[in-house]
């Protein structure tokens, strides 16, 4: 294993996992423009690569409610049964073509049922097109596996809902459960009930805290709620002064409570100011067990090759650290413990032995 600094070639081959991308979030500008015309959505610009451009200039005003306001013309397209099949296939085709070995892909069904679908057949659908997606994908000599988590919307009122079909659907693709949408002002605990739930049918579940509201939102999330994994968490470094962990840092840490981290999601909301000191390397060298994600490739304008990249170029990480980063994640993921490490042992290792 080499200790050097590596270039993005090098970085794009190594095979990589991903905890924390939604769907939604991830879409093809040109799919967007071509999906939009068949329904009759109005887009800023009808230009991919403009739209890209759109997407990135508006994410980055370090506001968590602006960005969230960027998934109004994904979501306009993602309303059908083909639009449906077409953003899911290609969400699969694109980790795949990034070295992505295992993905989840988290998305919120409510959100796509204005065009008439029920929440029933959203899951469905999905499932169909990231099945045709994985196969493509193995055709092609890249095989990726992909599982779904299905979100519910803190701040509306059909999480209840959505943990029922994460139940309903765990033997169809469905490997967990995300509470998501905006942190502060809408507890976790106030859908307690759908957590129980889960927990009843032991079905794993992470939940997005720490990122746009602090240690009590991530207190809520583990010791309340009972998540398995922290959407974001950067702001547990709030309980670590000149590295000493306080009892809910500890906690978090000792209990190889997962942090799904987003490096550049959180520079554009305002939750980190560089790369060169987002906490994922501080977290990383006090043995937290932190993962690295893409959040919304699309809104981002990344990929985990690019992020993997930044933390390189500007955080000095080792492909060592790359490593880390992604057997962590495998160790993390909702799926059986023997399927998590034939990936491990058979995939990750032999592809970062360099």
């Amino acid at each position: 294993m080499t200790a050097t600094r590596v270039d993005a070639p090098l970085i794009r081959r190594l095979p990589k996992a991903v905890l924390h991308d939604h769907l939604d979030g991830g879409l093809r500008p040109a799919t967007v423009v071509e999906l939009a015309a068949e329904v009759g959505h109005t887009l800023p610009t009808t230009d991919p690569d403009e739209l890209a451009a759109w997407y990135f200039e508006a994410a980055n005003s370090g506001d968590l409610v602006r960005y969230i306001a960027t998934f109004e013309h994904t979501l306009a397209v993602m309303q059908t049964r083909e639009g449906l099949l077409r953003t899911a296939e290609e969400y699969v085709l694109d980790l795949a073509a990034d070295g992505v070995v295992y993905g989840e892909v988290r998305y919120a069904p409510e959100l796509n049922t204005n065009g008439g679908l029920a929440m029933s057949e959203v899951v469905e659908t999905v499932q169909e097109g990231l099945a045709a997606g994985m196969a493509k994908a193995a055709a092609a000599g890249t095989p990726v596996r992909v599982g779904t988590l299905l979100c519910g919307m803190r701040m509306f009122d059909r999480v209840r809902e959505a943990a029922d079909l994460a139940v309903a659907f765990r033997d169809a693709g469905v490997v967990g459960f995300d509470i998501a949408g905006a942190e502060d002002g809408f507890p976790a605990a106030d859908h307690r009930d759908a957590f129980e739930h889960l927990r009843r049918e032991n079905v794993p579940f992470t939940i997005h805290a720490g990122e746009a509201h602090g240690l009590p939102s991530i207190h809520q999330a583990v010791q309340v709620c009972g998540a398995q994994r922290l959407g974001h968490g950067v702001r547990i470094t709030d309980d670590i002064v000149d590295g000493k962990l306080g009892r809910l840092a500890g906690w978090v840490r000792d209990r190889r409570i997962a942090l799904e981290m987003c490096p550049t999601s959180n520079l554009q909301t305002g939750a980190a100011t560089s790369i060169a000191e987002h906490p994922i390397t501080a977290l990383k060298d006090l043995g937290f067990r932190v993962t690295l994600n893409t959040d919304n490739r699309l809104v981002s304008g990344t990929t985990m090759t690019r992020e993997m990249s930044l933390l390189v170029e500007e955080a000095g990480w080792t492909v060592e650290d790359l490593r880390t980063v992604t057997v962590n994640a495998l160790k993390s993921a909702f799926i059986p413990f023997d399927e998590r490490k034939a990936l491990i042992d058979e995939v990750v290792l032999p592809g970062y032995a360099l």
